[in-house]
C-alpha cells in the first residue's frame, strides 16, 4: 500500500517525482527492494509526472505492466504528446490524441490527470484554439494545462480570459514554481543547465478546477527551498480542507535528489498539521549511518 494518503474528511494529497526510476536510488533510497522500480516507488509515494508520454507513446503491454506494478491508490499523470502540444499546436491531431487517451484508459482508476504542457509561444491569440481542443477532448478524463506565455502571468484581461476557460470546462492550471532554481548564482553547471530549460515565471496560486497541480522546482540549497516550499503548506491545507485533490509533484536540478525535496514538504506539512499529516518517507540508511553502527 502507498505510503501517502488522506484522512476522511480531507482530499487527498497525491505527492510524486517527475520520474520513477533513477540509477541511485536503490542504494540511496529504496532500503528493502523487493520488485521493479516502479513498484518500489509507488510503496513510497503515490504520484508521478510521467514525461515519457510527451516524447513517444508506450504499448498496451507497457501501460498494463505499469497498472500492475502499482496499488489501487496510486495516480499516474502522463503529459500529451509533442506533436500535440508543440508540433500541431493542438490543430488536426484528433487521431493521435484519441490514440493516447485509449491507451492510458487502461490504467483506468489510476490516471490521474493528462497534463498538457504548451510553449511559450503559445499566447492569448490562440486562444481559440485551445478552447476548440478543450471542447474537443472526452469528458472520462481529468486534465491540466500549463502555460508559459507571460501575457498569461500579468493579471490583465488575457490572463482571466485564461482562467475563465479552463473553469468553463473543468481543466486544472497548473502551477509552476521555479522560484528556489533562480535563487542565488548556479551553484553547478546543471543547476546552470536546467535554469535554461525551465521556465521563470510568476507564481500563479489558483485553483480553476478540482485538482491543483503544482510543479515546485528547487535548487541544491535547502534554506532556499524552505522558503519557497513555506507558502504551499497552508495552501495545500486549504485545497484539501475545500475538499480538492492536491497534486504535487518536486523537482531539482539532478532529480535523484528530488525524494528528499519531497520529504522536506512532507516534513514542514507534518510539522505544521500533525493531526493531518502525510507519512514520511523512508530511506536506505547511509554509508555514514552503517558505519556509525559498527561503533
Amino acid at each position: 500500500m502507498t505510503n501517502i494518503h488522506s484522512t476522511s474528511t480531507l482530499g487527498p494529497v497525491f505527492i510524486g517525482l517527475p520520474q520513477w526510476q533513477h540509477s541511485s536510488w536503490p542504494k540511496r533510497w529504496f532500503a528493502n527492494r523487493s520488485g521493479t522500480q516502479l513498484a518500489d516507488y509507488a510503496r513510497q509515494l503515490n504520484s508521478v509526472e510521467g514525461n515519457t508520454t510527451f516524447y513517444h507513446l508506450p504499448s498496451p503491454q507497457t501501460v498494463d505492466n505499469w497498472a500492475a506494478a502499482t496499488p489501487a491508490d496510486f495516480r499516474f499523470t502522463f503529459k500529451f504528446h509533442s506533436d500535440i502540444s508543440h508540433k500541431s499546436s493542438l490543430q488536426h491531431c484528433d487521431t493521435l490524441v484519441t490514440e493516447q487517451l485509449n491507451l492510458l484508459a487502461r490504467l483506468e482508476h489510476r490516471l490521474g490527470q493528462v497534463m498538457l504542457q504548451l510553449p511559450a509561444g503559445f499566447g492569448p491569440a490562440q486562444l481559440p484554439l485551445l478552447e476548440s481542443f478543450l471542447k474537443r477532448l472526452s469528458p472520462a478524463f481529468s486534465y491540466a494545462v500549463e502555460v508559459r506565455h507571460l501575457a498569461f502571468f500579468a493579471k490583465g484581461e488575457q490572463e482571466k480570459a485564461l482562467n475563465r476557460l479552463f473553469m468553463a470546462h473543468g481543466v486544472n492550471r497548473v502551477i509552476m514554481d521555479t522560484r528556489a532554481l533562480f535563487t542565488g548564482p548556479a551553484d553547478s553547471a546543471l543547476t546552470a543547465e536546467v535554469r535554461t530549460k525551465k521556465p521563470r515565471v510568476p507564481v500563479n496560486v489558483i485553483a480553476t478546477s478540482n485538482q491543483p497541480v503544482m510543479r515546485f522546482v528547487g535548487n541544491n540549497n535547502d534554506q532556499d527551498n524552505a522558503a519557497c516550499l513555506h507558502p504551499w503548506i497552508d495552501k495545500c491545507q486549504q485545497w484539501r480542507e475545500q475538499g480538492k485533490s492536491c497534486y504535487l509533484f518536486f523537482h531539482r536540478p539532478d532529480n535523484q535528489d528530488a525524494p528528499w525535496l519531497a520529504q522536506q514538504f512532507i516534513a514542514a506539512y507534518n510539522q505544521r498539521f500533525p493531526d493531518s499529516a502525510l507519512p514520511a518517507l523512508h530511506f536506505a540508511p547511509s554509508q555514514d549511518d552503517l558505519q556509525s553502527q559498527l561503533f
